[in-house]
């Protein structure tokens, strides 16, 4: 069970410049790695690296659960001081691994899409997948949610946040869940395209 909390920390943005910020659980928020080393770090580094002068903003708290991210979701946003322009949605995870029902989940992160597109804040989805060991029904369930939300929502989606990394130990922390550096960097290159696109870049 996750349960150390990450505050969001708040990178200084440059005028005019596009803001990103990751929200989502341990996953986004870099847990067990220096803050450099972590997602917001890295993906803001990869970005500038291309020529996109993009702040990433760690929205990410472990431990969370869709539900208590849409429980902090406002105040959140009332942290950043103006809207983001991309919010990339990175949740679910600890609802799957502790069994939660995939309605629940499913109800929570509709409600997180639907408060972003009332506030017309541009939104990529990154999925997740569920633990074989949890059943065929719960597995087909859990993974089919992000692209029916996806298309619900008309938001573009990344399907597996951790694919490259998931099972591999030599990309994970002792955990075996939590990217280590390499990994992260793994992450961020695979998603760099599908973030460049979200954001209206090529």
């Amino acid at each position: 069970m996750i349960i150390a909390v990450v505050f969001p920390t708040m990178a200084a943005a440059s005028p005019g410049a596009p803001v990103i910020w990751a929200f989502g659980d341990s996953l986004s928020a870099g847990y067990g790695l220096p803050p450099a080393a972590g997602f917001p770090a890295r993906l803001q580094d990869a970005l500038r690296r291309v020529g996109v002068a993009a702040t990433v903003r760690n929205g990410g708290v472990a431990g969370d659960t869709a539900a208590q991210a849409r429980a902090r979701l406002r105040w959140g946003l009332r942290g950043l001081g103006t809207p983001p322009d991309l919010v990339i949605v990175e949740l679910g995870a600890n609802d799957m691994l502790r069994g939660l029902p995939v309605a629940q989940a499913r109800a929570n992160l509709d409600a997180i899409l639907t408060e972003l597109h009332n506030r017309r804040i541009p939104v990529l989805l990154a999925g997740m997948r569920a633990a074989p060991n949890l059943g065929p029904d719960y597995v087909r369930a859990f993974d089919g949610l992000y692209p029916a939300l996806a298309a619900k929502h008309a938001v573009p989606r990344y399907p597996f946040f951790l694919d490259g990394v998931a099972a591999n130990p030599g990309l994970l922390q002792a955990d075996g869940l939590h990217p280590n550096a390499r990994g992260v960097d793994i992450i961020v290159r695979r998603m760099l395209p599908t973030v460049r696109r979200a954001l209206g870049r090529k």
